[in-house]
C-alpha cells in the first residue's frame, strides 16, 4: 500500500475511536472475508488470529509462521482496500525489541492497527512488562512514519474465571498503565457484563474496544455507554465454518445437492478481486 494512503487510513481510523457513532468491526481471516464485508460497507475491518492461524492450517496461539501471517496479512489488505486492523497475539516476540521488530514488519503489509495481548501461556505478564511491549510497538510505529492504532488487549477478565474478587480494579489498572505507554484503545476481552462494561468505560476513561457475543444488547446500547469499538473475534469464521460443516454431513450423508444452492454468484465473487 502507498504509504500516503496508509497514513490517511490510519489518522481516519484513529478519529473513529473518539466517535459516536461507535466503530464496529467484523473480524476476517482471509481475503475473501475482508472482500465480503467491505463490499457491505464497512469501512475498516480487523483480523482474527484464530480465524489466520485456521485458514492456514495451524492452531491459534503463534503457532502459524510469522512469515504466512505477514503474507496472509497483506491479501487481507489488498482484498479490504479499507483500513485493516491486525491481530498480531503477543507480537511473536520475546522481548519488547522482538515486537517492535516485527510491528515494524506487519505496519509493511499495510495495516493501520494491531492487536497486543498482554497475557501469554494462560499467565498475565507484569504491568511492567506488559507496559513495555506497548511502547515498543509505538516507537516502531514512529520509526515507520505510519500513526498505528495500537489496541492493547487485557485478559485479566479472560483469565478470572473462578476468582472470588472482582477482576474490575486490576483491570482498570492495567489498561491505565497501558494508555501511558502509548496505547489509543484498551480491549477488555471476556468482558461481557453489561453493567460492568459501563462502570470499566467510566474507569479508564480513555477508547475501549469490547467483544460482541451473543446474548449481548445491541451496539445502541454500548454506544449510549461510551463505548468506542465493538470487534467480534473469530464468531465469523465459526459461524462459515459451522456452515461448511453442516454442508459436509448433509452431502456425506447422500442428501442430494440442494444444499450447495448459494446467494452468493461466482460471478459476485470474481467482482470482489477485480481491480477499481
Amino acid at each position: 500500500m502507498d504509504k500516503v494512503r496508509q497514513v490517511e487510513l490510519a489518522n481516519a481510523f484513529l478519529a473513529r475511536h473518539r466517535g459516536p457513532p461507535m466503530l464496529l468491526l467484523p473480524n476476517v481471516w482471509d481475503a475473501m472475508s475482508a472482500g465480503i464485508f467491505a463490499a457491505a460497507g464497512f469501512d475498516a475491518l480487523a483480523t482474527t488470529s484464530g480465524g489466520v492461524a485456521w485458514a492456514l492450517g495451524y492452531p491459534d496461539g503463534e503457532h502459524a509462521p510469522w512469515s504466512e501471517v505477514l503474507a496472509a496479512t497483506a491479501r487481507i489488505v489488498r482484498a479490504a482496500r479499507v483500513a485493516v486492523t491486525a491481530d498480531i497475539e503477543t507480537g511473536y516476540g520475546a522481548t519488547p525489541a522482538e515486537v517492535a521488530a516485527h510491528v515494524a514488519e506487519i505496519i509493511q503489509s499495510g495495516v493501520v492497527g494491531i492487536n497486543l495481548e498482554d497475557s501469554v501461556h494462560g499467565k498475565l505478564r507484569s504491568i511492567e512488562d506488559a507496559s513495555a511491549r506497548l511502547a515498543a510497538a509505538r516507537e516502531a510505529a514512529l520509526r515507520e512514519g505510519v500513526p498505528l492504532v495500537i489496541n492493547a488487549r487485557c485478559d485479566v477478565f479472560h483469565l478470572a474465571h473462578g476468582e472470588k474478587t472482582s477482576p474490575l480494579a486490576p483491570a482498570v489498572e492495567r489498561c491505565k498503565a497501558y494508555f501511558a505507554a502509548g496505547a489509543d484503545c484498551v480491549y477488555p476481552f471476556g468482558l461481557r457484563d453489561s453493567q460492568t462494561i459501563a462502570a470499566f468505560v467510566k474507569a479508564v476513561d480513555g477508547p475501549v474496544n469490547i467483544t460482541g457475543r451473543p446474548g449481548m444488547p445491541n451496539a445502541q446500547v454500548f454506544e449510549t455507554m461510551g463505548v468506542a469499538r465493538i470487534t467480534i473475534a473469530s464468531a465469523p469464521t465459526l459461524a462459515v465454518m459451522s456452515a461448511i460443516q453442516g454442508l459436509a454431513k448433509e452431502l456425506r450423508a447422500g442428501s442430494g445437492f440442494e444444499m450447495l444452492a448459494a446467494s452468493l454468484t461466482r460471478s459476485e465473487a470474481q467482482k470482489l478481486f477485480q481491480s477499481k
